[in-house]
């Protein structure tokens, strides 16, 4: 592989939306090695629990634990310190908990040697003006996320959570520095199912996304490994532009 595709694999998480261990090992096995890292989510978690991190870490692969914590802030920092010892990279926790649960699950994380970096999730890629506002938000996305980034990165929070509409925004705001993990990725004729807020992979990695989060485009092909390496591909080519 050569070393554009091979930085190209750390810029794509694949989402393992599988309902148990079993399954998702079977569709990693498919994929070949043409994946780094794997995010799980509540589902498969709450299903699997660290056995399926264990295994995929003895693989060689990185994970990524899309847990969005959201609770009062003792209850989050104990979380993030259970975590903790899974070994895995990255751990989402929601933007909307507010700034002291932000700061308590960043003081956990940074008191442990290898602890994941934490993301703050700010508004669902499923969520548009109209959802916003029948839970009270009467903002726009862009402005809610924008008002929860800075709030998070305030709070000392390492990385974002935010679609691929909000990542041009949040680069120039926040700085180089801060991850920007984008979902919501669809290639050109892909169906975008219940995602409002989407890009190509090109697009977002151009726009100034650190990483994406890819699910279905991949899961769902006839031939995983194929659509993934379309997808890194798609990926090398944002990152020229």
């Amino acid at each position: 592989m050569d070393v554009g595709l091979s930085a190209a694999r750390d810029r794509l998480i694949v989402a393992l939306d599988f309902p148990s261990a079993a399954e998702s090992l079977a569709f990693v096995s498919r994929l070949g090695g043409s994946c780094r890292w794997f995010k799980l989510g509540l589902e498969l978690y709450c299903a699997a629990g660290n056995g399926l991190v264990d295994e995929l870490r003895g693989r060689g692969f990185e994970v990524f634990l899309d847990l969005k914590l959201h609770d009062i802030p003792n209850t989050v920092a104990g979380a993030v310190r259970s975590v903790a010892g899974t070994g895995a990279s990255l751990l989402t926790i929601h933007a909307g908990g507010g700034s002291a649960m932000m700061q308590a699950a960043a003081e956990a994380a940074g008191a442990i040697v290898g602890a994941p970096r934490l993301l703050a999730v700010t508004v669902l890629t499923s969520m548009d003006a109209a959802e916003l506002a029948g839970v009270g938000v009467n903002a726009s996305a862009a402005e809610q996320v924008m008002r929860l980034a800075r709030l998070a990165r305030a709070s000392g929070i390492d990385g974002m959570v935010c679609s691929p509409e909000e990542v041009a925004a949040l680069r120039a705001d926040l700085g180089s520095e801060v991850m920007l993990v984008t979902p919501g990725i669809r290639s050109a004729g892909d169906a975008v199912g219940d995602q409002r807020r989407i890009a190509t992979p090109e697009t977002a990695i151009a726009m100034g996304a650190s990483k994406l989060v890819v699910g279905r485009p991949i899961t769902q092909a006839k031939e995983p490994a194929a659509a993934a390496q379309a997808i890194l591909e798609e990926i090398r080519r944002g990152a020229t532009r």
